[in-house]
């Protein structure tokens, strides 16, 4: 059976697995060495060289999940997205961000490119012009994320593809929101897409993890980079990734369903603003959504009406966990004015449309009647 071409349900759960050749076990081995042979080997191996048993297990499988050629394991999502982002940009070279990426992303950006003498600026929109328009001689990447964190804007991926492609430019995605289950930029014209694993890839709030996919030659050049950075995912932590990705694409078909369900009740309820959601059809962008996602994901963000107080609202949630990250099994809410967006400045915030009564959910996997009636009741408490 070649895994590659067969559901992903059995990708998730066979690709990539280490065969107990000594027992006969169901589970990859644990590898837990640090030290392996360097005498007539064909690789030596090392934890820092991405390359240790575990750490290829988690490789193959996200490679075979996102239609890449090769992948890399992380320690961290950011770990990920910094060490993918230097291994293309040198002093003297311009990047193009999209105007709404992660927090974390951002602050990077900030406090460290002008370091290093590299040059960026964001789109002021999400047009695909609004990413011409900011294309320079000198640009080697364009970075993109989509949906975006905290408001689930949708970007053309395919266009913005064509537009790096045209130009020479390396093209990077943050796929993190929507999961390889959701989503395969690669297979739209992408050269790259990164995981921010402690998310869907985990699921379960107990790891932190990071991955990028794209073709060998992108990937190797990564992490070259990667052995000089560090940022290398241990072989325990790649052990319980594995166990957690067996069963993603089974529980993000539950996260779809229940965020479809709680976005549809909340655009209904008349002290909520606004409901950011690409799978409602009110949504700006929920064409290019259809066309490009398999499934709309678990995550929604809502703007509570002026008059409820966002901090109690969060305090009165009975079941629902005011808590940072995201993706797990259980719903969570944060207020991304106060968590993922807090090292933006209130300008930059206001500029990404990102009010301090927002409120970004992720939907877990409860009953969807509990989910919406803990937020219901908490509401009424605010009134």
């Amino acid at each position: 059976m070649d895994l590659d071409k067969t559901n992903k349900h059995t990708i998730c759960i066979h690709q990539g697995q280490i065969k107990d050749e000594q027992f006969g076990g169901a589970v990859s081995p644990i590898y837990m060495a640090t030290s392996y042979p360097f005498l007539d080997v064909e690789e030596k191996r090392y934890p820092r060289y991405f390359n240790t048993p575990n750490q290829e297990v988690i490789a193959k499988k996200v490679a075979a999940l996102e239609n890449a050629e090769r992948a890399l394991p992380f320690s961290s999502g950011m770990a990920a997205v910094s060490t993918s982002l230097f291994a293309f940009l040198e002093s003297g070279d311009h990047v193009v961000f999209q105007n709404e990426i992660y927090g974390g992303t951002h602050h990077l950006i900030q406090e460290e490119f002008s370091r290093y003498g590299i040059e960026y600026s964001f789109t002021k929109g999400l047009e695909i012009s609004d990413f011409e328009s900011e294309i320079q001689d000198n640009t080697k990447v364009i970075y993109l994320e989509t949906p975006s964190n905290p408001l689930l804007s949708i970007i053309d991926v395919e266009s913005v593809a064509k537009l790096a492609k045209s130009k020479g430019i390396v093209s990077m995605i943050d796929n993190t929101f929507a999961s390889p289950i959701n989503q395969t930029p690669l297979d739209l014209g992408i050269d790259l897409s990164i995981h921010s694993a402690t998310k869907y890839l985990s699921g379960h709030s107990d790891i932190s993890a990071g991955v990028v996919a794209g073709t060998k030659e992108h990937v190797d050049r990564i992490m070259y980079k990667g052995r000089n950075f560090g940022g290398n995912l241990s072989d325990f932590m790649c052990f319980l990734l594995e166990r957690s990705i067996k069963t993603l694409a089974l529980r993000i078909e539950r996260h779809n369903l229940n965020a479809q369900f709680v976005a549809e009740a909340l655009s209904m309820n008349s002290l909520i603003r606004k409901v950011y959601y690409p799978g409602l059809r009110t949504h700006k962008n929920h064409d290019i959504a259809k066309r490009q996602m398999h499934g709309f994901g678990g995550m929604l963000s809502f703007d509570l009406d002026g008059s409820i107080d966002a901090k109690l609202f969060q305090k009165k949630l009975n079941m629902i966990k005011p808590s940072m990250s995201l993706a797990g099994v259980e719903s969570t809410v944060i207020q991304p004015s106060l968590t993922s967006h807090a090292l933006l400045s209130p300008q930059e915030r206001e500029a990404q449309g990102i009010s301090d009564n927002l409120i970004r959910l992720s939907v877990g996997l409860e009953n969807k009647e509990d989910i919406l009636e803990d937020i219901g009741q908490a509401i009424k408490k605010c009134i």
